[in-house]
């Protein structure tokens, strides 16, 4: 069991890579944390925590169709590394700018959308990268393992961030997420790459419209990219609004907050986890949408649940039911797309699924001082549930892979 589960592990370059990205993510995973109770801390304004979460997600939206393309032109860990060193110093540069005692709401918002921009190049390549590293009938497994790595970090991160930010400070928090990301650069400069795309002999322009091509003549290609948004749009806000709930619903501190990003986690971590032992398995449109519709169901039990306890349980299972149809989803993508387009293709995932977080939380942010936030988060979770029914039921090209 365990073998099948860690199958991918096998691939020594996807090894390195995943110990690199899972240090650089639990990094990351610490300032998400702190940033968001910073931004709290500074304006209490759940606009603003939008706006700053808005900021950090849109540039994948505006920028990830040429990343994508870049990165079926050139070496595509350049590309990463190039990534890495952006992000490491706008982490670094917010570190200094509460050490020196000058940090205002705009710096964190700027360096936010800087943040986005850099991982709206490296996305596209990250995600291009991972199946030249592992052969085609271990690529859902990799895929899993991935997340694993990012959900783990959402474990550990807000537990290590947490005591970081509230024992030692914000600086120590945002400077050991700099260091994390030489972990990265290390794994990527180590690796041994089997495909290297070739020179292009067409514009961006020209290569932008062939993936856009490719797509549109994949049967369930595009019906997988709406899911991607409207899974992101409407899911993951609920994670931008916890300190909302945790500060405003169950009136307590960064404790809770943080233990609630933990708890989340630790469902993502398992979901994967399942999603890992089950491999290449047959009918994962059908397994996909019958989790989308319990992340609909789990969402709404915690959006208006009052008892923290049964809140914590809920968004559990949420964490389950959301990284499985990630994992899902993003395995028939990679598997239908083939190694010299995998960059374009998956830069128009990424604008759906990374879009839909920006758009999500800023209209998330508009309705929750007017409707609260249990209320728009159960609404939330209402259309995700009936999104999975209609693409179940009514819509069937994604439950028939």
């Amino acid at each position: 069991m365990l073998r099948r589960v860690f199958k991918a592990f096998q691939y020594p370059d996807f090894r390195l890579l995943w110990i690199g990205a899972f240090t650089s993510s639990i990094g990351t995973a610490m300032q998400q944390v702190a940033q968001s109770w910073l931004v709290l801390e500074l304006t209490n304004s759940p606009f603003l925590l939008g706006l700053d979460a808005f900021l950090g997600s849109i540039p994948i939206f505006l920028f990830t169709l040429i990343g994508g393309v870049i990165a079926d032109r050139m070496d595509r860990r350049h590309l990463l590394i190039l990534s890495q060193v952006i992000q490491l110093t706008c982490a670094f540069t917010l570190a200094f700018f509460i050490y020196a005692g000058v940090v205002r709401i705009w710096q964190i918002l700027t360096l936010s959308f800087i943040v986005g921009t850099a991982q709206a190049f490296g996305g596209p390549a990250y995600q291009a990268l991972v199946p030249s590293l592992v052969e085609p009938e271990d690529l859902p497994n990799a895929i899993a393992l991935n997340s694993i790595q990012f959900n783990l970090a959402r474990v550990v991160g807000p537990i290590i961030g947490g005591i970081t930010f509230t024992k030692l400070g914000y600086v120590w928090c945002f400077s050991l997420n700099g260091f994390s990301y030489i972990a990265v650069i290390i794994s990527l400069v180590l690796l041994t790459i089997r495909f290297i795309p070739q020179k292009a002999e067409v514009s961006m322009l020209t290569s932008m419209k062939q993936g856009i091509a490719f797509i549109r003549n994949q049967s369930a290609m595009e019906a997988l990219i709406v899911l991607a948004f409207c899974m992101t749009f409407l899911g993951i806000p609920l994670l931008t609004f916890l300190p909302v709930f945790a500060k405003t619903v169950f009136h307590e501190g960064a404790s809770t907050f943080t233990t609630m990003l933990s708890v989340f986690g630790a469902g993502s971590v398992s979901g994967a986890l399942m999603v890992a032992g089950l491999g290449n398995i047959r009918n994962k449109g059908r397994v996909a949408l019958t989790m989308l519709v319990i992340l609909g169901l789990t969402m709404v039990g915690f959006a208006v649940s009052k008892i923290l306890i049964l809140s914590y349980l809920l968004l559990f299972l949420t964490g389950v039911a959301l990284i499985s149809v990630f994992a899902m989803i993003s395995s028939l993508v990679q598997l239908i797309t083939g190694n010299e387009m995998r960059g374009r293709v998956m830069s128009v995932y990424n604008v759906a699924f990374r879009g839909g977080m920006p758009i999500g939380s800023l209209v998330t942010g508009y309705f929750v001082p007017h409707l609260t936030a249990p209320l728009v988060l159960a609404v939330n979770g209402t259309l995700l549930f009936v999104l999975g029914l209609y693409f179940l039921l009514v819509q069937r090209k994604v439950a028939e892979l």
